[in-house]
């Protein structure tokens, strides 16, 4: 129960860094910002994904991983694990696309990396744990 818990609460906070992103992105604003390179990002073709924003996938997925933290069982596991890890998978993609193709960092993407990566190894840790 102790590792749903965390994982729905960093899924909230992921969620929450998603919502921001995703609302910044839609009313044309510009975000909080100290590193200088948020504009940047923000306006990058890597801020969209067949016209999605990349802030409501992160959105979706975080809404997806809570969803699976409030239910018991191999499968919702399976299925937070999987949506997670993926998640980070496209999270690291797009740090990479900061880095080496834009070339410039934004501040918000790298908590959301935190938070991402964090969810996943609890969610790897919650599958282990009910598999036993």
């Amino acid at each position: 129960m102790r590792l749903r818990a965390a994982i729905a609460g960093a899924a909230v906070i992921g969620g929450a860094i998603a919502a921001y992103l995703t609302v910044v992105h839609w009313a044309h604003s510009s975000p909080i910002c100290s590193s200088g390179g948020c504009e940047t990002v923000q306006h990058s073709s890597y801020a969209e994904v067949g016209g999605v924003p990349v802030a409501v996938l992160g959105l979706a997925a975080y809404a997806a991983v809570l969803a699976s933290a409030a239910l018991r069982g191999v499968p919702a596991a399976l299925a937070g694990a999987t949506t997670a890890l993926a998640g980070a998978a496209f999270s690291s993609y797009l740090l990479w696309a900061q880095l080496a193709r834009i070339h410039a960092i934004w501040e918000w993407c790298l908590g959301n990396d935190v938070v991402i990566a964090v969810v996943a190894v609890l969610c790897v840790a919650r599958v282990l744990t009910e598999a036993e």
